[in-house]
């Protein structure tokens, strides 16, 4: 039978490729995708993984992509109605929840800070960032405000403060009253 019978061929192979690469990140990190491994999970060539999502560098940011994308509207379904501290408050705290929730996303916590490029470009991440500003409520022309709730999430999810009323306290404390809009 044809793999890709019953749709659109390019997106539903688009779509097995990135949903392979999303099980095959689950078990063994972004960083240690393989085009062969994904190849052999979906059941096609190398060459259909690269006409489609092109090398590993894309294929690991569009697996990164798509978690972030599931990851940004759970949050934002979380924080609909709310605004000022109460916003940023439960912008973070979600997010903490959702991430460490997600088999992708969660990888990135196995790998300290600052030791690979993923966590590097997470830092450096001009999306991510806007994504933190309109999920938190921020203005977008504050990029530093931006950075620093998702310096905020990073820090609480490669350093948990034990539990999940104790982030809330620390993050109502320090972070929701120097970042209200």
């Amino acid at each position: 039978m044809d793999w890709l019978a019953g749709g659109d061929r390019t997106e539903l192979a688009t779509e097995r490729i990135y949903a392979a690469a999303g099980e095959s990140a689950a078990l063994h990190g972004l960083d240690r995708l393989s085009i062969d491994d994904i190849a052999a999970r979906v059941g096609c060539s190398r060459a259909t993984v690269y006409r489609h999502v092109g090398g590993k560098r894309q294929l690991r940011d569009g697996v990164l992509a798509r978690s972030i994308a599931r990851i940004g509207a759970e949050v934002a379904a979380a924080v609909d109605g709310l605004d000022g501290e109460e916003r940023v408050v439960q912008a973070i705290l979600v997010s903490l929840t959702v991430i460490r929730a997600d088999v992708v996303a969660s990888t990135l916590l196995e790998v300290p800070p600052g030791t690979d490029n993923v966590n590097r470009s997470l830092l450096q991440s001009p999306r991510l960032a806007a994504a933190a500003a309109e999920l938190s409520g921020l203005t977008v022309d504050d990029p530093t405000a931006a950075g620093w709730v998702v310096r905020v999430v990073l820090a609480l999810l490669f350093w948990p403060i034990g539990d999940a009323a104790a982030e809330e306290a620390v993050v109502r404390r320090f972070v929701a009253p120097t970042m209200a809009p």
